[in-house]
């Protein structure tokens, strides 16, 4: 079952052919892994199904039976859909069941789908650009060959890390939600830019360029974050003086709250 170099999945179902799920299944057929009529995709409206076609010239419906039909099944539906997307599994029906919807745990999707081995996946949204993280909980009855089909499944799409499922509301908090809070400080510090004197373009431009540059320098020197900061902190010069105002303002531990809620979120969705 592994996707080896030049191999296809056979087959493949997809209920809910949204963003995540297309960053995942896209890279498959651009590689060969997957072909087109091996894509069984399933999306709620026949308008969905007609823009998706125009825009990616997939053939994606709406009846659910092909996909339940297939040996591996992709679930990208939201989590308040699940019950109803249960109800559609034929009772026969079986097979490796990856779900990648935010808070939904081992136990509930063993005890809906009883049939399919079942894997929690939590990829986050940097996977659409081939630099995602993605934590994975997997059923202990799958075989090796399944465990090794779902790493490569999203190694294709960034970082693997399979995980104890405990731990994987603290990795959806940070990896899941992270974007958007470091989104926040990206346009954060554009806007102190353009207060400061700075075109709003040019502004963004390097506020986004600064993130980019200080992340790959603390992977490729493989830095403590706080070396970084010392590194760049003269005595008695502009970046401690804007870093006293950063620990006046919380900002240390606004963003510990801050995962600490989506993580206890994470839960509640669970």
């Amino acid at each position: 079952m592994p996707l080896a170099s030049g191999s296809l999945l056979p087959s493949l179902g997809v209920v809910g052919f949204g963003t995540m799920a297309r960053a995942l299944v896209l890279p498959l057929l651009e590689a060969g892994l997957l072909e087109a009529p091996g894509l069984k995709a399933v999306v709620a409206s026949q308008a969905s199904a007609a823009r998706l076609q125009e825009r990616h010239g997939l053939a994606v419906g709406t009846d659910p039976a092909a996909a339940w039909a297939a040996p591996v099944l992709l679930l990208a539906v939201k989590p308040q859909q699940l019950e109803a997307v249960a109800a559609t599994a034929p009772p026969g029906a079986s097979g490796l069941l990856i779900s990648v919807l935010a808070g939904v745990k081992l136990e509930r999707l063993q005890r809906l789908f009883p049939s399919w081995r079942c894997v929690r996946a939590v990829p986050n949204t940097p996977c659409q650009v081939g630099c995602g993280l993605t934590g994975l909980a997997l059923a202990p009855e799958l075989e090796e060959p399944e465990r090794a089909l779902v790493r490569q499944l999203f190694a294709r799409v960034g970082e693997v890390h399979e995980l104890p499922e405990v731990q994987l509301d603290a990795f959806l908090a940070l990896t899941s939600s992270g974007p958007a809070f470091v989104a926040l400080v990206a346009e954060s510090l554009a806007d102190g830019a353009v207060a400061a004197g700075l075109p709003r373009a040019l502004a963004h431009h390097l506020a986004q360029r600064t993130l980019a540059g200080s992340a790959a320098l603390l992977e490729q020197q493989e830095l403590h974050p706080a070396q970084l900061k010392d590194l760049v902190s003269s005595p008695g010069g502009t970046t401690i003086a804007g870093l006293r105002q950063l620990e006046r303002g919380g900002l240390r531990s606004a963003l510990i709250e801050a995962v600490l809620a989506a993580a206890q979120r994470s839960r509640e969705l669970g």
